[in-house]
């Protein structure tokens, strides 16, 4: 004869905790890309170190010229010119962090759990995008200003000021954020076309410091005139000095205005953006 347990007698069921699967909204998928890029401690290292550019190079390209300031003419030095100095090898930092946000997902392998999270693709592209230009954007306007600060001591013996309501000074100082962003998103688009750390980061550098420098510098004139329009030389015409010609690739070319330049510069970026997404959309991960 058997006996038939209770129901008191059955162990109870341990309730299980259910995962909340959240929809995957742009939001979210923003906030996983700013989770991603501040949860590595070399994106703060190269923070970091594109910061520690401007006023190092700032002070000391200012306390340079204060030696020679007597014997040069009045108003020969503009003073946002000197205290942004660092921009290029802030450039060269920042362009390398946007090559790496996008290619080494592609290098891990994690590009496919993050595609299959969200399978749509190019909401992913943009929000990387967004994280990585927003971040670029913000070390620049903070690294304006430390320059800024680091380069005031020599502004009395240099003979020259940062004067925000004129408007050479004004758009060299808002120009440089601007500028470095939009080469960010150069980089970024670059990188993920080629999906390569090593080969984005060589075709962005060689384009920015080794070619179109190039270009610049070889004294034919239609040669100059066409460099004027790559992606680097048109952008920094909104950080040129017409007196004393473009800290980033050495033209004293004045093809473009200032903001026809930056506006070169942000039809490329759309440009290699379209064949980033389309190129996205079609290979595999």
């Amino acid at each position: 004869m058997t006996t038939a347990s209770s129901p008191a007698t059955v162990p109870a069921v341990r309730a299980r905790t259910r995962t909340v699967v959240q929809p995957v909204t742009f939001p979210r998928l923003l906030a996983a890309e700013w989770v991603k890029l501040r949860s590595l401690r070399s994106t703060w290292w190269a923070l970091a170190l594109a910061l520690a550019f401007f006023p190092l190079l700032g002070a000391m390209r200012s306390a340079s010229i204060a030696t020679i300031a007597d014997d040069a003419p009045a108003g020969s030095f503009v003073g946002p010119v000197y205290v942004t100095s660092g921009v290029s090898l802030a450039l060269l930092v920042l362009c390398g962090l946007a090559v790496v946000v996008i290619t080494a997902e592609y290098r891990t392998g994690q590009i496919r759990s993050t595609l299959t999270a969200a399978p749509a693709r190019l909401p992913v592209l943009w929000a990387k995008l967004l994280v990585v230009v927003g971040v670029a954007f913000a070390t620049a306007v903070v690294g304006t200003v430390i320059g800024w600060a680091a380069s005031a001591p020599w502004f009395e013996d240099a003979g020259m000021t940062v004067d925000l309501l004129d408007p050479e000074h004004a758009r060299i100082m808002l120009g440089v954020p601007l500028y470095l962003a939009a080469m960010t998103a150069l980089a970024y688009a670059i990188g993920a076309i080629v999906r390569s750390s090593a080969a984005g980061i060589a075709s962005v550098l060689g384009l920015v410091f080794v070619v179109e420098p190039a270009f610049a510098y070889i004294p034919f004139e239609p040669l100059q005139q066409f460099a004027a329009y790559l992606p680097t030389a048109a952008g920094a015409r909104l950080i040129t000095s017409d007196s004393l010609g473009s800290i980033v690739t050495g033209s004293q070319v004045t093809t473009l205005s200032p903001w026809a330049g930056f506006g070169v510069l942000l039809v490329w970026v759309t440009v290699l953006l379209v064949v980033a997404s389309v190129l996205l959309r079609r290979r595999d991960a």
